[in-house]
């Protein structure tokens, strides 16, 4: 009988990709709005998934998992998507307020 995996431990390797999977959730807000934003933008330029991977040289199911957020996007993949769908992107560094301040 086979152990269960649940109870296993984990690699190093696993243990770095929890903690960075677990990082991405605390961000899960930015992502999701950048999937509701290719989405809409696809929608509106009467796009499928299909159409759109094929203008951004990618797989419908690579879109389709954009928009689903499945995964954080890349970079290079969002310049591609964005160019496809003749956007801008853009991405700003503010510094955080800090309590107690304006």
């Amino acid at each position: 009988m086979a152990a269960d995996p649940r109870k296993r431990p984990l690699s190093r390797v696993a243990e770095k990709a929890r903690a960075r999977l677990a990082g991405v959730e605390d961000d899960g807000w930015f992502f999701a709005r950048i999937a509701d934003q290719v989405a809409q933008q696809r929608v509106g330029r009467n796009l499928s998934q299909r159409e759109l991977a094929e203008l951004v040289g990618t797989t419908q199911s690579a879109i389709a998992r954009l928009e689903a957020g499945g995964r954080p996007p890349r970079i290079d993949t969002l310049l591609r998507i964005a160019e496809a769908l003749d956007c801008d992107l853009s991405v700003e560094l503010r510094p955080r307020a800090r309590v107690g301040e304006p």
